[in-house]
């Protein structure tokens, strides 16, 4: 049996066609604990951090939540959030060492997305994709690095306040944005890091921007996946735009869970699209 995993990043659920496992990652601020799993409420999530004056940080998959994700499959894909701002990558491959001493026969791969979200959710479905043509294990996993060089991610923020907490953006670069309706439009660099690219004051300039941004990256009418904490006004607005570009584009829209609702912040949108 083949699985396909991702962490909880990749705000999905489940997966038509494959059998699909989360791994949920956690939120701690103050003296709660939020895992990222189907039964949390992003919305309570979302109000007890604007609410909430201290420290807060995230946790990646334990080992031990890799190890249970991995029963009862012969062929194993592991989708994660980018190793450049997370252990989880590096934990997913712990595992993976783990596993395999008492599993020698089991085929596992482990994808570093450099990347989240909506990016996850494109190579999750190329995966599936693949799967169901019935390809060997290594001819998917060569085919899947492939399509990864033909994906992109692109972000606004209305906030950068727990990205600056937790060390991802510097927090002078923080401090100017939510002011006077400054947004911030970002993307994933090569490197898996983030790259802000431009400032926009209110939705329709960012919504506007992001659909440059989205045709300078070469994009011309592939899938296209939208997820937003909060938002989806803006979310929807951005796929009537890419559709008066391209009416037939693949678009979909969904929310963010825990982990990227936590650092896109109430308001925030991720973009993942295919330039191939």
């Amino acid at each position: 049996m083949m699985k396909l995993i991702a962490d909880s990043s990749a705000n999905l659920t489940m997966l038509e066609g494959v059998t699909y496992q989360s791994v949920p990652m956690t939120i701690r601020a103050g003296e709660r604990d939020f895992v990222d799993d189907e039964t949390l409420d992003t919305h309570e999530l979302l109000d007890y951090l604007a609410a909430h004056n201290g420290k807060s940080s995230t946790a990646c998959p334990s080992l031990d939540g890799w190890l249970k994700a991995f029963e009862g499959a012969d062929e194993i894909f592991v989708i994660t959030i980018t190793s450049s701002l997370s252990g989880t990558c590096a934990s997913a491959m712990a595992a993976r060492d783990v596993y395999l001493q008492s599993h020698p026969e089991v085929k596992i791969h482990i994808f570093d997305t450099l990347s989240t979200g909506p990016e996850m959710q494109l190579l999750a479905e190329k995966l599936a994709e693949l799967h169901a043509k019935g390809l060997p294990f290594d001819v998917i996993c060569e085919k899947v690095q492939e399509y990864l060089a033909t994906t992109h991610l692109f972000f606004s923020l209305k906030s950068l306040h727990n990205l600056a907490q937790n060390g991802r953006v510097s927090k002078i670069a923080a401090g100017a944005i939510g002011i006077l309706g400054i947004q911030i439009l970002a993307t994933a660099s090569l490197e898996g890091t983030i790259q802000p690219v431009e400032k926009c004051r209110g939705e329709k300039k960012t919504c506007a921007a992001m659909v440059q941004k989205l045709l300078e990256a070469d994009y011309h009418g592939g899938k296209v996946r939208i997820h937003h904490a909060e938002n989806p006004e803006a979310a929807e607005a951005l796929a009537a735009s890419l559709r008066g570009h391209f009416p037939e584009a693949d678009i979909e829209i969904r929310p963010c869970r825990g982990l990227c609702s936590y650092y896109a912040e109430r308001g925030g949108v991720i973009v993942g699209f295919e330039t191939m």
